[in-house]
């Protein structure tokens, strides 16, 4: 974790992280995803640290912000059954891992989608 966050901090000057609820997310879900969970709180501390000592910029972004949600090529944002959920779209028959923009067209990945609109933030 340490060297991680370290070569992070000394790779880019601007770093953002979605501020996520994880005491709310280990309750709720099995023990193993539990720890995984709680490694991100030590990662969120670690990484504040090191942003501090080495000067860097960490944005958190707000946990509401919908950075899964909002199309990275037209801005539109889904809402209610289009919404895309871990397990993907029921109702679009869309995978877990995938983001289509029902206003543009647009198909991307839903990690690449969610850092293009975190970007958009610096």
């Amino acid at each position: 974790m340490q060297k991680f966050t370290t070569q992070l901090v000394c790779t880019y000057d601007q770093i953002v992280i979605e501020d996520l609820a994880v005491k709310r997310m280990q309750m709720s879900h099995v023990a193993a995803k539990g720890l995984q969970r709680s490694m991100f709180g030590y990662f969120r501390q670690v990484l504040t640290y090191k942003c501090e000592w080495y000067e860097k910029n960490l944005l958190v972004a707000d946990r509401f912000y919908p950075s899964t949600q909002r199309c990275s090529v037209c801005g539109h944002i889904k809402q209610g059954d289009d919404k895309v959920t871990l397990v993907g779209n029921h109702k679009h028959h869309t995978k877990h891992d995938e983001y289509i923009c029902y206003q543009c067209g647009a198909t991307l990945d839903r990690d690449a989608n969610a850092v293009a609109n975190l970007l958009a933030l610096l």
